[in-house]
């Protein structure tokens, strides 16, 4: 079994409580909106770390940021983007397992096609009053078993 922990919209916000959930992961994606470098380089003492630009990264810092990614982990391979709505691509026909995304603050699982498309909604500042939200994923066997898990603040 390989874990991936996945989160989103942290906007500069490294909350203890996501960090403690994400202990253990074997891979974190971060699906954008992250607001600085010290973000991921605290993710990064967890495990390795994928992440894409979200709308609000801006700066020379997120200029290394992809505005998508393609990775693989335990045979998912996950489409990370920040805004679901951009989703230029097929993820059936390109044989993509997962479609992780960002920028609602809400978070979902569902599944469309064979494909799982997963939002860990937003682990940074609550916004909207929505609430504040990580995302787990075991893989067995090559299936995945996604997860929210909710973070009391």
């Amino acid at each position: 079994m390989k874990r991936i922990g996945f989160i989103a919209d942290t906007h500069g916000l490294l909350r203890p409580e996501a960090v403690a959930v994400l202990t253990g992961s074997d891979l974190i994606i971060h699906a954008g909106d992250v607001g600085g470098p010290e973000i991921l380089a605290g993710l990064g003492v967890l495990a390795p770390v994928v992440a894409v630009r979200g709308n609000n990264d801006r700066g020379s810092w997120a200029e290394s940021l992809a505005e998508t990614a393609v990775v693989e982990c335990a045979g998912l391979v996950c489409y990370v983007l920040h805004d679901l709505q951009e989703l230029a691509i097929d993820p059936a026909a390109e044989g993509i397992g997962a479609v992780v995304s960002g920028h609602s603050h809400r978070a979902a699982i569902r599944k469309d096609a064979g494909v799982l498309y997963l939002n860990p909604g937003s682990a940074g500042p609550r916004r909207f009053k929505l609430p504040v939200s990580v995302a787990l994923v075991d893989v067995v066997d090559g299936t995945p078993l996604p997860r929210i898990e909710w973070i009391a603040v």
